[in-house]
């Protein structure tokens, strides 16, 4: 490998990211169509020469891909997500993968609240309400009544940077909160619960903040929303993997829970019809870090771990050699 490798992406990026990133090697891609299968017919020539991959959580680089990058030493993730990356077979290959943990979180936190608020106040379907000129001013037209959210009790799963930063909002919403994640921890004072089906009998809101894997893949099934109730409301803005979505959809189809709030989907850019024909769940288009500050420091730090790895230095954010015990995400999702 060159002193100045090249850079394939793994999804498409503004111009001034490409041109910053041109700086400091030739820049290829992104591949149309699925990631695997843009690289497997790329001229050899090209991918004998890729150092680095830069790229998103949600597309997957399995091994045989990373075979056909012989050159290949970085895969580094824009945003915390790096669940397509197979680190196993990276950590084999002596490849180093790195991400941008915590640089998003307050912009995915906002999003987590946005769409609390509008599942629970049922914000969409009253804007739909309003522009179909049903609001007459007749009171036996007007919308009925819901419950609000204060009081409410909200479990969190996933108390990491983006869930931390979701209960200390959640709280200024007086609201109550708990959590549940792989182990209790004792720097917070929220109440920890040992398991997820706990924690969503307990509350009233579940709200989806876990790093996804496939160890979580569908862990929030029937049995977890039927244990939130009819009152309850569950909301994503972690990956799509982790809902069973047709549990989820028949749940909000059947009044097993009241509603929901998703940013992200199983199969992305797929939403199902079913679900999008529901009026009591509100969506968004996975722009949880869609913020120019989060953007800017992800990219920041993308910057940061590839001039590292150029200078011959320690990446400032590898993955935890722990995650090389969990296995990639079986996710589809290409970019």
């Amino acid at each position: 490998m060159t002193a100045a490798p090249s850079i394939l992406l793994g999804m498409r990026i503004s111009d001034q990211f490409r041109g910053v990133l041109a700086q400091r090697g030739r820049v290829l891609g992104p591949p149309s169509g699925s990631f695997a299968k843009g690289v497997a017919i790329m001229p050899a020539t090209d991918r004998a020469d890729i150092g680095v991959v830069i790229t998103i959580g949600t597309v997957e680089i399995t091994e045989a891909t990373m075979a056909c990058l012989p050159a290949l030493r970085v895969i580094s993730c824009l945003g915390s997500g790096y669940e397509g990356v197979d680190v196993v077979a990276a950590r084999k290959r002596n490849i180093v993968v790195t991400h941008s943990p915590a640089m998003n979180a307050s912009a995915v936190a906002d999003l987590a609240i946005g769409l609390m608020i509008a599942s629970i106040r049922r914000m969409f379907d009253a804007n739909a309400y309003l522009r179909r000129g049903d609001w007459t001013g007749d009171a036996t037209h007007r919308l009925r009544p819901v419950r609000g959210l204060t009081g409410r009790k909200v479990g969190i799963y996933g108390l990491g940077a983006i869930g931390e930063r979701i209960a200390r909002r959640v709280e200024a919403c007086e609201m109550e909160v708990a959590y549940h994640n792989r182990r209790p921890r004792s720097d917070v004072h929220y109440a920890y619960h040992a398991s997820l089906l706990g924690l969503a009998a307990w509350c009233d809101v579940l709200i989806i903040a876990v790093r996804a894997d496939a160890t979580n893949r569908h862990t929030v099934n029937a049995q977890v929303l039927a244990a939130l109730g009819p009152l309850g409301h569950v909301v994503n803005i972690a990956r799509g993997a982790v809902i069973d979505e047709a549990a989820l959809i028949a749940a909000l189809s059947d009044s097993t829970i009241e509603g929901a709030g998703l940013d992200v989907y199983e199969h992305e850019p797929d939403v199902p019809e079913a679900l999008l024909a529901l009026s009591n769940v509100a969506l968004t288009p996975h722009i949880g870090g869609g913020s120019i500050e989060a953007q800017a420091a992800m990219k920041a730090l993308v910057v940061a771990n590839l001039d590292a790895f150029l200078a011959g230095e320690p990446v400032p954010t590898p993955v935890a050699e722990s995650a090389a015990a969990y296995p990639a995400s079986t996710s589809t999702v290409s970019a």
